[in-house]
């Protein structure tokens, strides 16, 4: 079997033509040297030098072999940076699932533009999905991370909570609920702007029939951007996760509900049987952005009666 180190010795003295120098670019003997090349060409079946007195030139099979070492010995290399590199987790492919939460939160676009800064080689395939899909692709081997509403209950699956957050109510701005204290007879019966497949709609539902009212869906929407512009429209109510409150549209007053008991978890999500350097780094650097910047919210102060202006 031809080996590598042989290449690299028949490369040296290919270049310097001289054993004693190739030797010195080695950092070995002359003689274990000569003793190499004499290996490779006794394995090789052909002389790849010739020798005259204290010089040696090669031979027209060692012209030609010259090349194609360069090449093998290149791409050995090459070969085993490309093998540390993946093992030190700065190259390779990762599946990141998300809810939209993970978004606002701040936690996964802070762990991207990293990414993106320290490790430039690594190619991630984004993914926004429910929490029911994510965690089932996780199961698959099709995602690396899934960031969801629900924890899993399940030996296979560790989970590490990023955030917790209150629901708030959108209100349309003009309307009587955008001022004052807030009490669930109020919202009995009031048109409802309701999200699809948001964070558990039986704990929403669970959670408003312990309130004690009784909303009237009207319209049910993908995105709380969209139940937000809805509300924006005066089209009726909707309850928001904190964290996409915090720049509401003109036409829109958040509310706090104190005595509402519902909050909204984004909880990231991994196989405990899959672990390598890259998978351990991103879900760190996920973990830390979101414990660092917890979502801040901004309640808008009720609108302000127009003042009259003195004749």
């Amino acid at each position: 079997m031809l080996e590598l180190r042989l290449l690299r010795y028949f490369i040296a003295v290919a270049e310097t033509e001289h054993v004693g120098r190739a030797a010195t670019r080695l950092h070995i003997s002359q003689s274990p040297l000569s003793r190499q090349i004499r290996q490779l060409e006794d394995l090789l079946g052909v002389a790849l030098f010739t020798r005259a007195q204290r010089r040696i030139h090669l031979t027209d099979v060692g012209r030609w072999l010259l090349g194609p070492a360069r090449d093998m010995l290149a791409r050995a290399d090459a070969l085993a940076r490309e093998a540390q590199d993946r093992g030190a987790g700065d190259v390779g492919q990762l599946a990141i699932g998300f809810v939209s939460a993970a978004l606002s939160s701040g936690a996964l676009p802070s762990a991207l533009r990293r990414l993106r800064g320290e490790r430039p080689r690594v190619r991630v395939a984004l993914r926004q999905l429910p929490s029911t899909e994510q965690l089932a692709q996780l199961r698959a081997g099709s995602l690396d991370i899934a960031l969801v509403h629900r924890r899993p209950v399940t030996a296979e699956l560790e989970a590490h909570r990023l955030t917790e957050q209150p629901y708030v109510l959108a209100v349309p701005r003009a309307g009587r609920l955008a001022r004052g204290r807030i009490r669930p007879a109020q919202l009995d019966g009031q048109p409802w702007i309701a999200v699809a497949g948001a964070d558990g709609s039986d704990r929403w539902a669970q959670a408003i029939a312990a309130a004690g009212f009784l909303p009237q869906v009207a319209v049910q929407v993908a995105e709380w951007a969209s139940a937000l512009a809805l509300v924006d429209a005066g089209v009726g109510l909707a309850l928001i996760p904190a964290s996409y409150a915090t720049a509401p549209p003109a036409n829109v007053a958040i509310r706090q509900l104190p005595w509402l008991h519902l909050t909204s978890s984004l909880v990231l999500v991994r196989r405990r049987s899959l672990s390598s350097p890259l998978i351990d780094t991103v879900a760190r650097w996920i973990l830390d952005a979101a414990r660092a910047k917890p979502p801040r919210v901004r309640h808008p102060a009720s609108p302000r009666p127009p003042t009259r202006r003195r004749a």
